[in-house]
């Protein structure tokens, strides 16, 4: 993305437009999926000096208005991507992390809850896992079975 299609967004989303902002919403588009380490690199080889906090701050604006999607999965740091305007899903390597989207079907199962304790449903993430091209020679083609046991008991309970 380059930078003045930066600024029109965050002028779209009634957001001042600052340097660190304007970096950060860039770095993002670039390397969708990446976690704060990423994008702080590629947020200082654009604007030299910033601190870690300025851009966990500048995520946060952006997430809040709609720019940028956090993505956390378990065992791993929050991810961010710029593409918010779908309902896509992720699929995530089990053994290197890499992340990858997933068109959302067209039509999406509807998923109910037994008991919703209260809470109204506004928004449902689905993510799937398994191995990625590039690691599955190394652990061979493992039954995608052997994950589910420790999961359905978790999905049970929900």
């Amino acid at each position: 993305m380059i930078e003045a299609e930066a600024r029109t967004l965050l002028r779209g989303a009634s957001l001042r437009v600052t340097r660190p902002r304007v970096a950060v919403l860039s770095a993002v588009h670039e390397a969708p999926h990446a976690d704060v380490s990423t994008l702080l690199t590629l947020v200082r080889t654009r604007i030299g000096t910033v601190s870690t906090q300025a851009v966990y701050d500048v995520l946060r604006t952006l997430v809040d208005a709609g720019l940028a999607r956090r993505i956390d999965l378990p065992n791993s740091p929050a991810r961010y991507e710029g593409q918010t305007w779908d309902d896509h899903q992720h699929v995530v390597c089990r053994t290197c992390g890499t992340i990858a989207d997933v068109d959302a079907p067209r039509v999406a199962p509807r998923l109910d809850t037994p008991r919703n304790h209260g809470f109204t449903i506004d928004h449902v993430e689905v993510t799937y896992w398994g191995l990625c091209p590039a690691c599955q020679p190394e652990r061979g083609q493992r039954n995608p079975e052997s994950h589910r046991s420790s999961h359905t008991e978790e999905q049970d309970n929900f």
